[in-house]
């Protein structure tokens, strides 16, 4: 179970934070790196265009500053997210800027990413592609993608119908690159989980939205802090693939979270971020079933000390109560 060579000696804990739409910009993700996980943003988060590039110049800068200054702390590698869809006419540029600056990571989602599997293995870059089913990670491996990531049942935003305790082990059969595992994973002791049914790496993305530093509405913070697992809805609405959103915020728009239409997955449009506009993206909410586990909204590096520290107590515990 490969951790990547760019991100050994640089975790404080095997974990992702998952790139959020609207939510993840510089100030989560630089945040994340510094507390020893991967940060990572959707490349159409920055606005317009352009700002990408400016987004990973600092980055960049901002972690490298840090590390010349922390030298005996582990700093993260940062991630940007590329929505492989034909509709996304942002694509070939956001890649074109990735590569310029020889981002680490690139996570892919929805196509098989081959020319982006290409262009990051030209200057050593890795990638890891989203999958929600068998046949998608069997297409993403033939691709010659570095990890998969298994979006499972319970993960936030875009996410699968699957138990990991189904997914995972058909994947391993087959697959020996990382793995990093989604699905309601807010704890330290479900990071503990996530490896010991075989994830290299786990992949959290709900309890970073209720974090100081995320770039969310104090309303949409406070909404994931006040919610459990029954106030999530799974449902294909809003973008035409099937995600879990919280149904108080589907509510406030005006629509009955228990009896929403289907859509048609055909309409799906990434171009430019277009959605973005839309009251959809803005107002209704996503969030995975694990949060019920949180409870405040502090600044990421608490966040992160808390999981390091659940994650010890978990080790401790399952020593104590082994019984090979």
């Amino acid at each position: 179970m490969p951790i990547p060579r760019l991100m050994q000696g640089k975790l404080a804990l095997p974990a992702i934070g998952a790139p959020l739409f609207i939510v993840s910009g510089p100030e989560l993700v630089i945040a994340q790196c510094k507390a020893g996980i991967v940060g990572a943003f959707p490349a159409l988060n920055a606005r317009p265009k352009e700002m990408l590039e400016e987004w990973i110049i600092r980055i960049k800068r901002e972690l490298a500053e840090y590390q010349r200054a922390h030298p005996d702390r582990p700093v993260a590698p940062f991630a940007v997210n590329q929505i492989v869809h034909a509709s996304n006419d942002r694509l070939a540029h956001d890649v074109e800027i990735c590569v310029k600056h020889e981002v680490p990571i690139m996570i892919t989602s929805l196509r098989p990413p081959a020319e982006v599997v290409r262009a990051a293995h030209a200057y050593g870059g890795i990638v890891l592609h989203d999958v929600i089913s068998l046949r998608h990670a069997e297409k993403a491996a033939e691709q010659g993608v570095d990890g998969l990531i298994l979006v499972c049942a319970g993960a936030g935003g875009h996410a699968g119908m699957l138990s990991p305790f189904a997914l995972l082990p058909e994947v391993r059969r087959f697959f020996s690159g990382t793995i990093a595992l989604s699905g309601a994973i807010a704890s330290g002791k479900a990071i503990l989980a996530a490896q010991a049914l075989g994830a290299d790496l786990a992949y959290i993305g709900t309890r970073f939205i209720a974090s100081r530093e995320a770039n969310a509405p104090e309303a949409y913070k406070e909404m994931i802090v006040a919610a459990a697992a029954s106030d999530i809805v799974y449902t294909n609405l809003f973008t035409g693939v099937h995600g879990n959103y919280l149904k108080p915020s589907i509510a406030a728009a005006g629509l009955d979270p228990d009896n929403l239409p289907l859509a048609d997955k055909s309409k799906m449009d990434f171009g430019s971020g277009g959605s973005m506009k839309t009251k959809a993206w803005r107002d209704i909410w996503g969030s995975g079933q694990g949060v019920g586990s949180i409870a405040d909204a502090p600044p990421v590096a608490e966040i992160v000390a808390r999981l390091q520290a659940e994650y010890r107590a978990g080790l401790a515990e399952l020593e104590a109560a082994r019984f090979a």
